[in-house]
């Protein structure tokens, strides 16, 4: 696929300053896409929650990053009406019939912002944090999910959050159009309902509760800081901990969503957008 003119990217940066791998896979994997599709493609980065720094809508895709604290309490906060503001700029451009339309991928903090700004479902905290990698299943329109393709079921990724989305709307899904594409592991053993882990929201947009931009080498860094460590050994136990590490190299695992989550985005955004056609 070889685009003529310039693809531009902007990555929203919810990470509030603190220190994190999601932000250099994200770029990472834009730099590895320009060079495998030999097509001229810059990104911009926009520091959302300490700057209030949010992108126009002249960008061709936008990636919506996750980051740390509570979905719920920023809620009426200055930097999150820039956010929406920026939100409903992208869906009145989207709206209008003859404009070139705007891609965007919410993952993790991203991803539960707009669930509950779009009340598709309940934005909880869990009873404990997930934080490791695990399976995550298929739901029937997440095995026509474009983005999707190429994924097992179930599949895996990085799960690391301390809240949850669950108890999907079904009226308010169908008003919009949106559907549930995957849900988390299934765990018999404990009477909780499993949480929604990737929505499609609309035609343009579309979200992940877990990470497709994580690679082994970030997890491996955030596993081992000293920090996590005691955590995940402390919650889990420490072959639990160990099981992770090993994880990590699994070609069928992480490494397998990290090389087509967000490259099919990224082909699916350009193959309906005028930019391919252009």
């Amino acid at each position: 696929m070889i685009n003529p003119r310039k693809i531009r990217v902007a990555i929203l940066d919810l990470y509030e300053g603190h220190p994190n791998q999601g932000m250099r896979c994200i770029r990472e994997l834009l730099d590895q896409y320009r060079t495998e599709k030999g097509i001229d493609l810059e990104y911009d980065e926009f520091e959302v929650r300490q700057r209030k720094e949010t992108p126009d809508d002249t960008y061709d895709i936008y990636i919506s990053s996750g980051g740390p604290g509570s979905p719920l309490d920023s809620e009426g906060s200055e930097w999150e009406k820039a956010y929406f503001e920026w939100l409903s700029l992208i869906e009145r451009h989207n709206s209008d019939p003859e404009s070139d339309k705007k891609h965007v991928l919410f993952i993790c903090h991203s991803f539960q912002l707009i669930c509950r700004h779009y009340a598709i479902a309940q934005v909880t905290n869990r009873k404990s944090t997930a934080f490791g990698v695990f399976p995550i299943h298929l739901q029937e329109d997440g095995m026509d999910e474009p983005v999707f393709a190429g994924l097992q079921d179930p599949f895996y990724a990085v799960d690391s959050r301390s809240y949850q989305v669950i108890q999907p709307d079904k009226k308010r899904l169908m008003e919009m159009g949106a559907r549930v594409l995957a849900i988390e592991k299934e765990r018999p053993h404990v009477p909780l309902e499993r949480a929604i882990m990737a929505v499609r929201f609309s035609e343009y947009m579309i979200g992940t509760q877990f990470h497709p931009e994580a690679d082994p080498t970030g997890m491996s860094i955030h596993l081992q800081t000293p920090d996590r460590k005691k955590t995940v050994i402390s919650e889990y136990g420490e072959a639990k901990w160990q099981s992770m590490i090993e994880q990590l190299n699994d070609p069928d695992k992480i490494l397998w969503t990290h090389s087509h989550v967000i490259p099919n985005f990224l082909d699916y955004a350009l193959q309906h957008t005028r930019v391919a056609a252009s």
